[in-house]
């Protein structure tokens, strides 16, 4: 039974459990048909044409892994919390909330379970006019609509400013040979509220995890997100993360992708800009070894005028791994005055490490300030005979050029601690102690 066959059949059983008065009970049904008519997404699309996930879909997944009383010890996860520093926390191990690990609150703010926010009256209006609202019909997606159970519910509301980060992470601890997870998260940021957001996905094992996620970003007027993702997995897990951010008029939403590990990992993220005077910034560092596989695919859809987007990617790609950069600006007719920024760079440390790059700019506005550029090459020769002559060994020659072509990214980073902790992951995969902090 291919996996296709097997998730549709999964599904029978799995409504069979739901509650028949589920307020999205009908979009349920109405995703898992469209992933039966679409299928999983192979590389005769063109948004899918340099990453394959045949490899993936050959593994014997558990769909509902089984919910065994298997704990995990702070001690053992504690490097991967921003533990330096006070935070919320939603936490799921095998896909199941963790309150022991979690520290959740509904005081002024609501940082808790999607669970909850489905099954409860209270939540009922938020759900109602957001979930699902800007999610595309894409089959991935649809699949997680279909089995969208638990994640994260984060509501903030209007002139709130968050007191202190929020932590998502995603434990899987093995307990199955293989396991597919869907978690589904809702952000909803108000008017004039101001929010910092760190999400992770980590397996625990050398077991195969695939995780197919989808989080959607609603900021009101005037809202600041500020959105980090951190990717660095054991080589046997798989990540597609779909994110789909919507913005009214003044706000400004940042994401940082940080992707460092995994065996195969597919970012989606996609803005629309609704409202005038819109900022959108998209960065990411790359750094990847073996035979890893991260693709980039970004969209920013400028709706209203007056309004910018900026986009810097950062790749360093060694031994046969692969990068993919597929980045789409489209500015509409009436988004006159756009500002829009995109450029991804590329370093190929080794010579069978590939990276397939496409940038694309669609202007149907003719007043606009809009640019793109990419560059692919190695590590200037010139620039590390000069560092090798003035006593640095060759090896630290190129960790700091490498460190100083990712820096631009870094610098943006607003929370101390995390840019912290990224130097480290950063001077780890390089492979070098770089002797200094950010």
């Amino acid at each position: 039974m291919s996996l296709k066959e097997k998730l549709l059949s999964s599904y029978l059983a799995f409504e069979d459990n739901l509650e028949a008065d589920s307020p999205i009970h009908e979009l349920r049904n109405k995703a898992i048909k469209n992933f039966e008519q679409k299928g999983f997404p192979t590389k005769k699309e063109e948004a899918w044409k340099y990453t394959s996930l045949n490899a993936l879909l050959k593994n014997d997944y558990s769909v509902f892994p089984k919910q065994l009383d298997k704990s995990i010890d702070f001690k053992d996860v504690k490097k991967y919390f921003l533990h330096d520093i006070d935070t919320y926390k939603v936490v799921f191990v095998d896909g199941v909330y963790s309150s022991f690990h979690s520290e959740t609150t509904h005081d002024q703010i609501d940082v808790c379970l999607m669970s909850s926010a489905l099954n409860k009256t209270k939540y009922k209006p938020v759900i109602e006019a957001y979930y699902n609202k800007i999610a595309e019909d894409d089959s991935l997606t649809s699949l997680n609509t279909a089995f969208a159970k638990e994640g994260a519910y984060i509501h903030i509301p209007k002139h709130k400013e968050v007191e202190k980060p929020i932590e998502i992470l995603y434990f899987s601890t093995g307990n199955e040979a293989a396991v597919f997870l869907q978690p589904r998260n809702l952000i909803v940021v108000g008017e004039n509220a101001h929010v910092q957001i760190i999400e992770r996905h980590q397996s625990l094992s050398k077991n195969e995890v695939l995780t197919n996620s989808v989080t959607e970003i609603f900021a009101e007027k005037r809202a600041f997100v500020d959105y980090y993702k951190i990717q660095n997995n054991v080589a046997s897990a798989s990540l597609i993360d779909n994110t789909y951010i919507a913005q009214e008029r003044e706000s400004n939403c940042k994401v940082h992708t940080f992707s460092f590990g995994g065996k195969l990992t597919r970012n989606n993220l996609n803005f629309y800009q609704n409202g005038e005077y819109c900022n959108s910034t998209l960065k990411g560092v790359t750094i990847l070894e073996n035979k890893q596989h991260v693709d980039h695919n970004t969209l920013v859809h400028h709706i209203a005028p007056n309004c910018e987007s900026h986009q810097d990617y950062k790749g360093i790609f060694g031994d046969a791994s692969t990068g993919v950069f597929n980045g789409r600006v489209i500015v509409e007719k009436d988004a006159q005055k756009t500002d829009a920024f995109q450029q991804n760079n590329n370093i190929l440390v080794d010579d069978k490490a590939t990276i397939n790059a496409k940038p694309q700019l669609e202007i149907f506005a003719d007043d606009v300030k809009c640019s793109h550029g990419c560059t692919i090459g190695q590590l200037d020769e010139d620039a590390l005979f000069y560092m090798r002559s003035r006593g640095i060994a060759k090896k630290e020659a190129r960790a700091l050029l490498m460190y100083a072509f990712a820096n631009t990214v870094l610098e943006s980073v607003k929370i101390p601690e995390l840019k912290r902790r990224i130097n480290k992951l950063i001077a780890h995969k390089i492979g070098v102690n770089l002797g200094f902090e950010v």
